[in-house]
């Protein structure tokens, strides 16, 4: 999903409008030229056609030769015609055209400047990625050789979706647990400020990407901070398989990212105030499901389940 092309960049629109309003102005500027040209010929015709060669000589209006009418009457629609090209259009002459040539320029070096500004993020995050994996050199798996990374979320959920209240997870599960150790470790881990803030400390031996809003927002060194899930997205461009590792809000946004999803379905209905989105089966396939009991060490059954995106 990280494979794919950056859109190429369409023409402006006040660039094609520009362009448009100028071709506009010069084809009406042709039809008039034509008119006055034709009206002149046509002119000449109807005199020459009543005084030459007698057409409607005997036919008068107002005691008036009628030729006089007709060229009075087409020399009003030509008035009109340059009336509209010169009046009606003024707006579209050399003011406007300086107006939309600065608005132009304006709008070109706002795109610029959104683009420098873009480049310097995507590199500060790419550069804070390579430092903290060049530190932890066991991270890193012959995999991220590959062009193409597996986007993932991992997430324990009950029968009625619930993965959390109070910031906490509201059972505990050995096994649960450890399927998230043994399938995070070495991989970059995204999450949202209060999953983070749930941790005593960072877990041991993964890169942990914080989304939040807070521009000042401390973290330990190592951590990396963006402002949103597509940049946190970025910064995990070299692992092969990122995890998405909540809360419920970037569990929303990740769902519609995502290749991949490892859930621990908790079979028990429970109170909580985060919940995981409804799993779209016409969206996603199982393709794996191991079922456990309860024991000594689990007071709830649960199963393990992974759906790849079809």
């Amino acid at each position: 999903m990280f494979g794919k092309k950056k859109p190429i960049p369409q023409i402006d629109k006040d660039q094609l409008e520009l362009i448009e309003n100028a071709q506009k102005r010069i084809k009406q500027k042709k039809r008039l030229y034509i008119h006055f040209v034709i009206f002149l010929i046509g002119a000449i015709f109807l005199i020459a056609a009543n005084t030459v060669l007698g057409i409607g000589k005997d036919f008068k209006l107002f005691g008036k030769e009628w030729f006089l009418f007709a060229i009075l009457i087409w020399l009003f629609f030509f008035l009109y015609h340059l009336f509209n090209v010169f009046i009606t259009h003024k707006f579209m002459g050399e003011t406007w055209e300086k107006e939309q040539l600065e608005k132009l320029v304006a709008k070109q070096q706002e795109r610029i400047d959104k683009l420098k500004a873009g480049f310097v993020k995507e590199e500060t995050l790419i550069a804070q990625s390579e430092v903290y994996a060049e530190a932890n050199p066991k991270i890193q798996s012959p995999k991220s050789k590959k062009t193409q990374s597996e986007l993932t979320i991992i997430v324990a959920a009950a029968e009625n979706d619930a993965i959390g209240k109070g910031n906490k997870l509201i059972w505990h599960l050995s096994n649960d647990l450890k399927r998230f150790k043994n399938l995070t470790n070495g991989h970059h881990i995204i999450m949202g400020r209060k999953t983070f803030e749930s941790f005593p400390k960072p877990l041991p031996n993964r890169t942990h990407i914080v989304i939040t809003r807070q521009n000042d927002y401390k973290v330990p060194d190592g951590v990396i901070v963006v402002n949103s899930l597509e940049d946190a997205i970025d910064a995990a461009k070299s692992d092969p398989q990122p995890f998405i590792i909540g809360g419920g809000e970037i569990y929303k946004q990740a769902l519609l990212l995502a290749d991949k999803i490892e859930l621990t379905r908790v079979h028990e209905d429970f109170e909580a105030d985060t919940y995981f989105p409804k799993i779209d089966t016409s969206v996603w396939k199982e393709i794996a499901n191991t079922f456990h009991t309860k024991d000594e060490k689990h007071k709830h059954e649960f199963s393990f389940l992974t759906y790849e995106r079809i």
